[in-house]
């Protein structure tokens, strides 16, 4: 098998805000003494994973991210007729298993159910959840140390072995990320604009004021994005419990998500939705490495997209060059151009 599986992409998006920082502005980087708009690998992997497109062929294997399984068992055995105080016991032991629970709040008397950290579940973990509840509502009876036995080593979670999972209270469970992911750079220096816009009060009579309903304020720029992701095949069957079909499926929906799915920030106001404009993937058992440093001086030609693209492919003959071949084959997809398609791409990124 060929072990590491590299995608090269090119996405251009119209004025947006897919991605916010702390004050509400589109991120940034600075690279190569510009700022750059950033699209953080966080708000990628979770558009893609969220997305229709990647549930479309992985239905079943998808997992569940949550605080709150503790409270959702204590509302399905209370829906069974289990006694408050015995649900809420036994949720609070089953959450545990988990990691660990956040202190009583006698305002919210349900956070106490909730675990401090993010969990990401597994199909089967949240089967044998399921599976304790009904015991449980069916004996009356507190779950034995057996029963608690809830997590799982094996898995067919997807985006758990391309993304990987993190639990503090139970490492032996973590799952190594087989994917790979940089955060989405421009290729190009860009300065993030302001729009002032106003809202009208449909009822407001002109004798009464000729003002705005609402005035505000936001944030936005528009980019070409370079993208790199790296996949690990090795690590992505071996986390799938050596199934390979299924990492061939899980590889085939991140390809076709990343190709075609957009975070979703301000996408109502914005509706800048935008699929890949060309797509370099590599495949070889070669150390991996990105491309983006193509793009260290800025683009600024008039046809950014073509020469992005010459740029790319120049780096990646003159790295073959000096390093030796980086990959042992490639495939490429240019929308612009018409070249090869995204079909003829996710076969040659999973065949």
């Amino acid at each position: 098998m060929t072990r590491f599986v590299q995608i090269h992409m090119l996405t251009s998006y119209p004025p947006s805000n897919l991605n916010r920082d702390d004050l509400g502005r589109p991120k940034t980087a600075t690279m190569g003494g510009s700022i750059r708009l950033r699209i953080s690998s966080q708000s990628l992997k979770r558009a893609w994973r969220t997305s229709e497109v990647f549930e479309e062929g992985l239905k079943g294997h998808i997992g569940t991210r949550t605080k709150v399984m503790g409270v959702k068992v204590f509302e399905a055995l209370l829906y069974t007729g289990v006694p408050e105080a015995h649900a809420k016991m036994w949720s609070k032991q089953i959450g545990e298993i988990f990691g660990k629970r956040k202190r009583a709040n006698p305002q919210k008397p349900l956070e106490e159910l909730e675990i401090e950290q993010l969990v990401h579940f597994t199909p089967e973990e949240e089967t044998a959840i399921d599976n304790l509840v009904r015991k449980l509502a069916d004996s009356r009876s507190a779950p034995t140390e057996e029963d608690l036995k809830l997590l799982r080593k094996q898995h067919t979670a997807v985006d758990i072995a391309l993304f990987g999972r993190m639990l503090a209270a139970k490492p032996e469970f973590n799952v190594e990320a087989a994917a790979q992911v940089a955060h989405a750079i421009t290729v190009h220096k860009v300065a993030v604009e302001d729009d002032f816009f106003t809202a009208v009060d449909d009822l407001n009579r002109v004798e009464e004021g000729l003002g705005a309903g609402h005035v505000g304020e936001t944030e936005f720029a528009a980019g070409l994005f370079y993208l790199y992701l790296c996949v690990d095949r090795r690590s992505l069957q071996n986390n799938l419990g050596d199934q390979e079909e299924l990492a061939r499926q899980a590889l085939s929906g991140l390809v076709k998500s990343a190709a075609l799915v957009s975070p979703r920030g301000k996408q109502c106001s914005f509706a800048s939705r935008a699929y890949a404009s060309y797509i370099l993937v590599e495949k070889g058992d070669q150390q991996p490495r990105s491309l983006s440093v193509a793009f260290l001086k800025p683009v600024t030609a008039n046809d950014m997209l073509a020469d992005s693209v010459m740029r790319l492919e120049d780096t990646r003959e003159k790295m073959n060059k000096v390093y030796g071949p980086c990959a042992d084959e490639h495939r490429i997809m240019n929308a612009v151009t018409g070249q090869g398609s995204l079909e003829e791409i996710i076969k040659f990124a999973t065949e």
